[in-house]
């Protein structure tokens, strides 16, 4: 079964619970509430790990990093597994440093105090929705609990995979959290109206949903995952992958032969050899692809090989030209500026940074693309070991 990814936020459940060390099991007091002590026990085997959560997360902003996963936190509905010691302790490392330093550096330790999660849960498996083919990544429940998926799949050697599995998540939900605090201008709910496909936003395709304006295809689900997904794709993308995006954007796309399937996209180009006699012996170029596995875009040749950048699309047109082929614009157009409705919307986002928040939405950009690009998770590691 072909399952998609995407993110679920604002669930309107709410579970508050009292903050203890890491969410592990309390040996039984006297009565059925006993007194739970903030200490950590020196002789456990995770005390440096515990410790280190307490000062950087709990003494801090108030906030239970719970990494044991604890049934009562968790959506009863899914077969879910714990994460392992290992990787909870490098995701809890990132995002300190990739999410929670990275505000701090900008609006302060204050902010997040104020304003952060006060409990993030961690599950070591993703939760499937067989029902709709999709897998939830994340949840921000009641502006007060962030949960994150899939730690177990944690690879810090892959760039792509950390941004697309946890830290988008991350800044998706911390997005929602925010918008529930001050909402953002109704006029972004104008930009795409009547585009929106809230039961079948799984099956579109992302160069498609692109050139309606949305910065993914999850976006095009609702306005208020539009926001999110607007906030924390930018962020996050880096500047090529950003200016593929809206390349994308820019183009007209044709869907096949059922124009109202819009789970495949050929691109605005075709070509054919100038000995060809007829339509039929033309062929589309390019075609284009979503990356499941780290939602990346890119754009795939008659032949199979992939391009994902704006640079290696247009050398092989260049190429294709060189070589006596004749390039052709597709004529169908969707009658929609997509990078003209990306940008409206991230202007909105930015004044609502800026206005709402006293943040600057491209410097947030500007720090958490340095420090994605400039973490050492061994010197990370380094901080638990250092725990006396």
């Amino acid at each position: 079964m072909k399952f998609n990814k995407y993110i679920l936020a604002s669930a309107l459940a709410l579970a508050l619970s009292p903050v203890f060390v890491s969410c592990g099991e309390d040996e039984l007091g006297e009565t059925i509430f006993p007194d739970v002590t903030d200490e950590v026990d020196p002789n456990s085997a995770t005390y440096k790990f515990d410790t280190w959560l307490n000062q950087n997360f709990r003494d801090i902003y108030n906030l239970n990093f719970c990494y044991k996963m604890v049934d009562v936190e968790a959506d009863m509905n899914y077969n879910l597994v714990p994460a392992t010691f290992d990787k909870a302790r490098d995701l809890a490392l990132l995002t300190k440093f990739l999410w929670f330093d990275a505000y701090k550096e900008l609006a302060t330790e204050e902010f997040l105090k104020e304003h952060g999660p006060r409990i993030i849960h961690l599950i070591g498996s993703p939760a499937y929705n067989p029902q709709t083919g999709t897998i939830i990544l994340g949840l921000a429940e009641g502006g007060i609990k962030v949960s994150l998926f899939r730690v177990n799949d944690l690879d810090v050697t892959d760039f792509d995979q950390l941004n697309e599995y946890y830290f988008r998540t991350m800044h998706h939900e911390f997005a929602h959290i925010m918008h529930q605090t001050k909402s953002y201008p109704t006029e972004f709910n104008t930009l795409s109206n009547g585009r929106y496909d809230q039961s079948n936003w799984q099956d579109r395709n992302g160069g498609i949903v692109a050139s309606l304006g949305f910065i993914t295809s999850y976006a095009s689900s609702e306005t208020r995952e539009d926001f999110a997904e607007t906030i924390a794709n930018y962020v996050t993308r880096t500047e090529e992958q950003d200016n593929f995006l809206l390349w994308c954007a820019d183009q007209n796309w044709y869907s096949g032969d059922d124009e109202t399937d819009q789970s495949v996209a050929y691109c605005y180009y075709y070509y054919k050899n100038e000995k060809a006699q007829t339509d039929n012996e033309r062929t589309y170029t390019l075609r284009f692809v979503d990356d499941k596995s780290r939602n990346l875009m890119t754009v795939v040749d008659d032949k199979g090989k992939s391009y994902a950048s704006i640079a290696e699309v247009e050398a092989y047109l260049a190429s294709m030209e060189e070589a006596g082929y004749k390039m052709y614009p597709y004529e169908i157009s969707d009658e929609v500026d997509g990078r003209a409705i990306i940008e409206q919307k991230r202007n909105i986002a930015r004044n609502w940074f800026k206005d709402d928040w006293n943040i600057n939405f491209d410097t947030l950009r500007s720090i958490v693309q340095y420090r994605q690009a400039n973490f050492d998770i061994e010197a990370l590691r380094q901080e638990i070991e250092n725990i006396q």
